[in-house]
């Protein structure tokens, strides 16, 4: 049974969710003190975290940065707040999906099956380090090692990166990799890719491997074992 742990101070809707999802075999937890959240996160260890951004003490912004600091945990937004720049704060902080309220609960639970199977199953491939550009990649740790050092990146980001990687030198749609990530590409915006993808881009900066994921412009992304020549 997955644990999940539902930070969300409205008691109603609190008591509706974890009663719908324990309809599903989930076990729901939620928060006693929005001040220690942290200590509570760490006591319940749970298997994938909903959050409001609306709470009090701190925003939901806040204590996704703490629990990425820590944890690469899938974590879903869950926000009456629907201003693009709340969305693409989400997904950069390192969330895996973000529902607005009010939502159609077959949405939620659609959601979070999706990144549970993606998180907890999509590495069931026998070879779980992969060897590209000079660097291993290992699938199931989500870093990537080169002799420059190494990076750890989000469940959403090293998904990103094993699909370019198997299908490399060759080119990617976005409407492929938005349907092998988030299962239904009408419940994501299409900026979300964009946002997860810069940001892998730019944590492979750090090993000197950003210029070899490539964007095609109008046509998608691709990896390469050479990096582009800008001169």
């Amino acid at each position: 049974m997955f644990k999940l742990l539902l930070i969300e101070d409205d008691t109603t809707l609190f008591k509706e969710i974890k009663e719908r999802l324990s309809q599903w075999s989930y076990d729901v937890y939620g928060i006693y003190d929005f001040s220690n959240v942290m200590q509570e996160f760490t006591d319940i260890k749970p298997d994938l975290v909903i959050i409001d951004i609306q709470l009090p003490k701190f925003d939901g912004f806040h204590w996704c940065r703490m629990i990425r600091a820590h944890s690469n945990i899938p974590i879903i937004f869950l926000s009456s707040r629907d201003h693009p720049t709340d969305i693409v704060m989400s997904m950069q902080l390192g969330a895996d999906d973000y529902i607005q309220k009010p939502f159609h609960f077959d949405v939620l639970i659609a959601k979070i099956q999706a990144v549970l199977r993606r998180v907890y199953n999509y590495n069931t491939d026998k070879s779980e380090l992969k060897s590209w550009c000079g660097a291993t990649v290992d699938y199931e740790k989500n870093v990537v090692t080169h002799d420059t050092g190494s990076i750890e990146l989000t469940r959403n980001e090293i998904f990103v990166l094993k699909i370019l990687i198997e299908k490399k030198n060759k080119i990617v749609s976005r409407e492929e990799l938005m349907n092998n990530l988030w299962d239904d590409k009408r419940f994501i915006s299409d900026n979300t890719l964009t946002v997860n993808v810069n940001r892998l881009r730019k944590k492979l900066d750090e090993l000197g491997l950003g210029g070899y994921i490539e964007t095609k412009v109008g046509q998608g992304y691709i990896a390469t074992e050479e990096a582009p020549d800008y001169d």
